[in-house]
């Protein structure tokens, strides 16, 4: 550990990445049955996993420039891998496409708090081809640190290649880091559907580790890992081993101990090194927890933090992931780890159990890098009733209202082109006659919102069933739950709280299914007074009940009140999506007029409007008046007048805010 840069740094100066991850980059299949066996399992979450890929994901949502180096299949697992490491601001420019093999996969279960069976689907799989030709030293040489996993050293291919990248990175001060991650099942010692077993002590595996350990400046491992490096059946022994061949930091991990650092002589015994004790958790799945740790080290010793802060923000990320589902969707956001650091010394015993804590629940929801959505144009044909009675009056066949929306989608689609609208297009559309539609819709980069309510339904009913988690289990995780709520915070009091209960249901089944909720707040005109602020008290009602909508849809207001809806969000939800217009059947004229007063909203990102939009040439349509050309022109004419009425106010409202404050 002796390089030290002119400003006493542990890294080179003048670095573009923080850390190049070599190795597994694979899909873990998780069983969503906890506590049956593998066999009795009868449904999986897909997660991004490999133990290299769960430390660049790690590191990129602790806020480090990390970089893959890793191959994936011409398939849709290794898209979805590179666009899930590319999400979380991971570099995948090294990330290459072998059209030869296929991506990895794992299979993965949780019967108890000690029985993890995992099989690997991995017999010559896409990151086990990794080349020598697939990066240069340049590449190598752009970061402070190089990661490589014990699996990438198994097979004559990998140990080359990790072997030249150990090479460039020795030759340009590179800080080399292993993470021995050692599965005897990939080193071809147990039978191949045997990944749960986690040691064997075998001679070969353990002279192969010792010549790449006078490479590394630090060694990472559990106690069964440093033993296959040592060769040793005691704990001090094997490290005493591990010390002969490298003088590389050696971080010990020890379960619910925390862990022990070693940057130096080995003591007599583990007790005598420093040890750093995490937060006390109880275990639902230690599948993750490892690298979760290894995240978290990296994160500190990467900006030169001290050994104990490393140590502390490692054994945090460990503790979270240990209580969670999953692994690289489990890993810790910075603000979640200073939330749960803070609880912890505060009351130990609470956070016992931080999978049911609320406030890190929505921690864990809200802060992970997620698309932005500065503006919302969106046009809402979710209708299901007016469609309805559109075919009624009409005399058209009920089945041609899906053809219908199905047209809506290419005006839709026709818009963003020729207007260039590329990540600002919102749509809302029904399953019942806008399946087609949605399946048409979902894809494109567009925001997407589906209605969760029976048209009309007061007290809220849910349009399938009172059992809402199995609606959404269907839906792909792009679609917005949108719930229209006919609420009024003063209705009587039977009434208010059965509304509440089942905005409450909605609210716990997109925490768990991971989608986000649009509430669509409509005030009913023949109940209680409705007054200038009756809106604003319904969002600090819900707020107050611990209801927090990534997204609300309410009516035109005054400024005055848009900027007290403003500071409602500012205070109660800041990581609120933002809040969009609805249109009902107002005239285009009127709500141009209703946009200049949400335009001056800091919240407000646009709109999304339906009735205005596609009524008449629907009626036409549908009676047989105009044809699909037609059709899509005039809704797009609308649609687009709609578009630069919003825009408009939003130029004037800016401009003014600017003039405003050069005048100041």
């Amino acid at each position: 550990m002796a390089l030290q840069s002119p400003t006493g740094s542990r890294f080179a100066t003048g670095r573009t990445r923080d850390i190049v991850c070599l190795g597994r980059l694979a899909v873990d299949l998780y069983a969503q049955q906890v506590g049956a066996r593998l066999e009795d399992v009868s449904s999986f979450a897909k997660y991004l996993g490999g133990s290299s890929a769960n430390i660049a994901f790690g590191c990129a949502r602790l806020g480090l420039k990390s970089a893959m180096l890793s191959r994936v299949g011409n398939d849709h697992m290794g898209r979805f891998l590179t666009e899930t490491l590319e999400r979380e601001g991971c570099d995948t420019s090294h990330v290459r496409i072998d059209h030869a093999r296929l991506t990895g996969l794992v299979l993965l279960g949780i019967e108890d708090r000690d029985t993890f069976p995992l099989v690997f689907y991995r017999d010559d799989c896409a990151d086990m081809a990794v080349d020598e030709n697939d990066f240069d030293e340049a590449f190598i040489a752009s970061s402070k640190a190089l990661l490589i996993t014990g699996t990438h050293f198994s097979t004559d291919q990998v140990n080359r290649t990790s072997r030249r990248a150990l090479d460039y990175a020795r030759r340009n001060q590179v800080r080399t880091v292993l993470d021995i991650d050692y599965r005897p099942v990939l080193w071809g010692l147990t039978g191949k559907a045997d990944g749960e077993t986690r040691f064997i002590a075998n001679e070969g595996v353990t002279a192969h580790l010792q010549s790449i350990l006078p490479l590394m400046d630090l060694v990472i491992g559990t106690e069964e890992e440093f033993r296959i490096a040592g060769g040793k059946d005691t704990m001090i022994d094997a490290l005493a081993a591990v010390r002969a061949v490298t003088d590389a930091m050696l971080v010990v991990k020890r379960g619910p101990m925390g862990c022990s650092i070693i940057d130096g002589a080995v003591p007599v015994s583990i007790d005598d090194a420093p040890v750093y004790r995490g937060v006390e958790v109880e275990v639902l799945n230690v599948l993750g927890a490892g690298d979760a740790f290894a995240s978290g080290f990296l994160a500190g010793w990467l900006r030169d933090e001290s050994l104990e802060v490393c140590a502390r923000t490692a054994n945090a990320c460990g503790g979270l992931v240990v209580s969670r589902h999953g692994c690289a969707p489990a890993m810790p956001t910075p603000a979640e780890l200073t939330y749960f650091l803070d609880a912890a010394r505060a009351d130990p015993a609470r956070m016992r159990r931080p999978d049911r804590d609320a406030t890190l629940a929505r921690l864990h929801r809200v802060t992970p890098a997620r698309k932005t959505w500065d503006e919302v144009l969106g046009f809402a044909f979710d209708h299901r009733n007016q469609f309805f009675d559109l075919a009624q009056q009409t005399g058209a066949d009920e089945a041609r209202i899906a053809v219908l929306k199905a047209l809506f989608v290419e005006a839709v689609a026709q818009t963003e082109k020729e207007r260039g609208l590329t990540g600002r297009i919102g749509v809302l559309i029904d399953d019942r006659y806008g399946q087609d539609a949605l399946n048409a819709a979902t894809g494109r980069g567009w925001w997407i919102g589906r209605p969760v309510e029976l048209p009309g339904s007061m007290p809220l009913i849910f349009d399938h069933g009172r059992s809402i988690g199995t609606t959404l289990i269907e839906w792909p995780r792009e679609h917005v739950a949108k719930c229209l709520v006919h609420y009024h915070p003063d209705h009587p009091h039977d009434l208010r709280l059965e509304q509440e209960a089942q905005i409450r249901a909605l609210y716990d089944a997109v925490q768990a299914s991971g989608h986000e909720l649009l509430l669509e707040i409509i005030v009913p005109k023949n109940g209680p007074p409705i007054e200038e602020d009756t809106a604003l008290r319904s969002l600090k009602r819900l707020y107050n009940l611990g209801i927090y909508p990534e997204w609300w849809k309410l009516e035109p207001m005054s400024a005055a009140q848009w900027q007290a809806v403003d500071a409602l969000i500012a205070e109660r939800d800041p990581a609120c999506r933002g809040v969009v217009l609805l249109g009902l059947s107002a005239a285009v004229d009127q709500l141009s007029e209703g946009f200049k007063q949400a335009a001056l909203a800091k919240t407000c990102r646009g709109f999304t409007v339906g009735r205005t939009i596609f009524h008449e040439p629907s009626h036409a349509w549908l009676a047989g008046s105009i044809d699909d050309a037609e059709l899509i022109t005039r809704v797009r004419r609308t649609f687009e007048t709609l578009i630069d009425a919003w825009r408009a106010a939003r130029t004037k409202n800016a401009t003014q805010a600017l003039t405003q404050e050069q005048a100041a």
